[in-house]
């Protein structure tokens, strides 16, 4: 049984508001004299009347809001437009998922598979506006890749009674098809298998594997030393497994005469070197080898922190990839050692001028349009704000920066600070390892198609093969609840041995990861709860899907863990063990479906020799102009964006949730960002941490060494200006880079690396941890219909 609750505000509502003066900036025909929304609810179970009423009633506020009940439409005020956004299958709906949960609390019940709750909302439109003029005002409301949307005039909504109630099931033809992939192949069609995907059987490739030609060949090998070909979920995993974005190829592979490459040479030996010259004085705890990194901050906690960057995404989604960036990186703080406390978020955006609106298509013949800057600048703001706000995570530091090469693909840089005791009941936090015979957890969201191939699609240029199933919204609340049961509860009561997140590549990184500690895996795959039926098992095992942490458990500690997670609405599951067969083994319905020896899976990836070349660039001294007014001047500079203050995005952002702050984002009379920030983690200690950040973008046009000394440089000089003992410093290194096989772009990196070792080493910085991300390349087409390529300027953030 279908019903549909529509709520409407009975006072001024801000959000109509807002959209009213947005569209009035717009160029159309008409005038728009006022609008409304509705937020709407349709729910796909079988209630009594009276249980419905009690449902409207339990989701409006009745000093501010009345509810209608469809399909019989009840009087609304005077309207000519009605335009209804809501989400496509299989997209994740939190404001549905929190209503779902509300009646299942309240009326004691259960939503059984096929039953749901689904979200919308409706703008009425009180104007005389052409049609054509309404489909581009819709059009500024929602993003295709996850959104669907109605638009009625009056007329219509009358004789249809309304915007009509459906529902946006996911639909799929069941299927436990496992296919073996023939690699017995010439060249040619191996490089395509990389590039493009695994055939299905209808011809269509599946999305990239972002896999060289000599990785398919050393699979090509392994397999036929094997004896067989391999499955699609083996190719699959091994192609997560090995993606740049995994193990970050360009940093590890030789470079010219570094024969351990970039980063074992420089990033991790300036931090080697540092630590050996402080001897007893060394603060770091743990560097390089866990989902953050961690240093001391007084005799009995550590503070952790970890940047990530969630720039693919955000180009295609802004608020699903900004909020999937910044819910992904407080995972990483709860996967730190045994799990660590997320006590501040950081962020960084860099986007091209919003003003502007530039076409870019992804497709030949203006298909696959690219979002606005001012589009990505927006939802990329909001979905930070959703995600640190909703998980009770202060946000006290962030910056702005925008250059029109941020036109193709956006930066968005997102970070997590962290809380851990030294010791749990004896043991060292940060010490983790799952044992043979632990049962394999997965803990918190379900499973669906979204976020299939997500590590392979952010190792590679945006085009017109990136693939939809990338784009996922994250749900901060149900991570919320794991991340309080897990960190405040079942750690403290040891209830595991080990934790990660399910992050890029899903459970087969994550599974396989802490496999490397005990040994070995067997999964069952058919046990991993889904958010709908008819996932191959390749999807189900490379998926992405957000808020979701694996752990290792004694069999023995199960159900005391089990009981705990479900007495705070927290789902977990068993999928397996942990083993100590020096494999990774995936069954399906009892069958072997992946037989991979540890050691190929994570270091049979080919080594790549790289090399690089640098040319300096030469630029004309500036002359002083001979003149003695410089108002014009002054002006000219104050416009620039770079110059004005982002405090409307420090205002948005909860930077006094926790009670820790001291040094607020915004500072002095008038109200300017700060470039360090100060709060307190532990309120009964005196003792504070300072976060500071530096980035240059545009320095790198004349020498990336310099931008990236001038990086650190700033960064130092702003920690130590709000209170930070200059020997007690630690940095983290995030990259964005582009077109990253290209020689002179690897001569631009060596040299922004080489200067992170002279200077880290030069003030006694020890870098604890880092991330990169290196194909920030746009391959499209312009408003012309011609070829175009956008690549970000190097940048470095410290």
């Amino acid at each position: 049984m279908l019903f549909r609750i529509e709520v409407i505000s009975t006072v001024e509502d801000a959000r109509a508001s807002i959209r009213l003066k947005k569209w009035q900036q717009f160029s159309f025909t008409g005038k728009i004299k006022n609008l409304f929304l509705t937020d709407n609810y349709t729910v796909d179970k079988k209630f009594s009347p009276g249980q419905i009423f009690k449902i409207a009633e339990l989701i409006t506020n009745p000093v501010t809001q009345k509810y209608l009940i469809s399909p019989i439409p009840t009087v609304l005020p005077a309207f000519d437009w009605a335009i209804e956004v809501g989400y496509l299958p299989g997209v994740t709906d939190n404001v549905a998922n929190t209503v779902k949960e509300m009646i299942s609390d309240y009326h004691k019940t259960k939503f059984r598979n096929g039953e749901g709750v689904y979200s919308s909302r409706t703008t009425f439109i009180n104007g005389q506006i052409a049609e054509k003029d309404v489909k581009i005002l819709a059009d500024s409301l929602y993003n295709p890749l996850i959104q669907l949307i109605k638009i009625k005039n009056f007329r219509q909504f009358v004789k249809e009674k309304g915007m009509s109630v459906s529902i946006p099931k996911v639909k799929l033809a069941k299927t436990s098809k496992v296919t073996a992939v023939n690699l017995q192949l010439p060249d040619e069609e191996l490089e395509i298998i990389g590039k493009s995907g695994i055939a299905n059987a209808d011809g269509q490739r599946r999305g990239p594997l972002a896999l060289s030609l000599s990785s398919m060949k050393a699979i090509q090998d392994y397999f036929k030393k094997m004896g067989r070909n391999p499955t699609d979920i083996e190719i699959e995993s091994l192609a997560q497994t090995w993606s740049e974005h995994c193990k970050h190829t360009i940093f590890a592979d030789p470079l010219d005469d570094l024969k351990d490459g970039l980063f074992k040479t420089y990033i991790k030996g300036a931090t080697d070197e540092i630590r050996k010259k402080k001897g007893k004085k060394d603060f770091c705890v743990s560097v390089f080898q866990d989902n953050s990194g961690a240093i001391a901050f007084d005799e009995n906690y550590l503070i952790t922190h970890k940047v990530e960057t969630h720039n693919s995404p955000s180009a295609l989604d802004p608020f699903g990839g900004a909020i999937t960036g910044i819910v992904g990186v407080n995972r990483d703080t709860i996967g730190f050692g045994l799990g660590a406390k997320p006590v501040a978020n950081i962020y960084g955006f860099c986007f091209a001028d919003p003003r502007k609106d530039v076409p870019l298509y992804k497709g030949k013949n203006f298909t696959q349009k690219m979002l606005s800057s001012r589009r990505i600048m927006d939802g990329v703001i909001e979905g930070v704000n959703a995600g640190g706000n909703q998980s009770g995570i202060p946000t006290p530091l962030g910056f702005l920066f925008f250059d029109e090469r941020f036109r193709g693909k956006p930066l968005v840089f997102v970070g997590t600070v962290g809380l851990i005791p030294k010791k749990i009941k004896g043991t060292l936090s940060y010490q983790k390892k799952a044992k043979a015979e632990d049962y394999i957890v997965i803990v918190g969201g379900r499973v669906g198609k979204d976020g299939v191939h997500g590590a392979t699609f952010s190792s590679e240029a945006l085009d017109a093969g990136s693939p939809v199933s990338a784009v996922q919204i994250g749900d901060p609340i149900t991570q919320k609840k794991f991340s309080d049961a897990l960190v405040k509860e079942a750690r403290d009561l040891r209830l595991y041995h080990s934790i990660t997140d399910n992050g890029a590549g899903g459970l087969s990184c994550s599974v396989a990861e802490m496999a490397k500690e005990s040994g070995g895996c067997l999964v069952d795959i058919e046990k991993v709860p889904l958010k709908y039926p008819g996932l191959s098992p390749w999807e189900i095992w490379i998926s992405e899907s957000q808020e979701r942490m694996t752990l290792a458990v004694p069999p023995g500690q199960w159900k005391k863990l089990n009981s705990l997670l479900t007495s705070r609405g927290v789902e977990a599951t068993v999928i397996g063990k942990f083993t100590a067969s020096g494999k990774c083994l995936v069954k399906y319905k009892g069958k072997t479906i992946m037989d991979i020896d540890l050691k190929f899976l994570h270091d049979g990836r080919p080594v790549k020799k790289l090399t690089s070349s640098f040319k300096p660039l030469k630029f004309p001294e500036p002359l002083f102009p001979d003149k003695k007014n410089f108002t014009a001047d002054l002006l000219s500079i104050l416009k620039r964006l770079n110059i004005g203050g982002f405090s409307f995005i420090s205002q948005q952002y909860d930077h006094l949730v926790q009670a820790s702050s001291v040094l607020l984002p915004l500072q002095g009379r008038g109200r300017i960002n700060s470039t360090s920030a100060v709060f307190r983690p532990i309120l009964s200690s005196q003792k504070g941490v300072v976060l500071s950040y530096g980035l240059y973008p545009t320095y790198g046009d004349i020498d990336p060494y310099h931008m990236a000394a001038s990086a650190i440089d700033t960064a130092v000089r702003s920690a130590i200006v709000a209170g930070a003992d200059p020997d007690h410093l630690a940095l983290l290194d995030n990259f964005c880079w582009c077109s990253s096989y290209d020689p002179k772009r690897l001569g631009q990196l060596k040299r922004a690396v080489k200067a992170c070792y002279d200077y880290a080493v030069l003030y006694g910085t020890p870098f604890i941890s880092g991330k990169d991300s290196m194909f920030n390349d746009f391959d499209g087409f312009d408003k012309n219909g011609r070829p175009v390529k956008i690549s970000i300027p190097p940048t470095l953030l410290i």
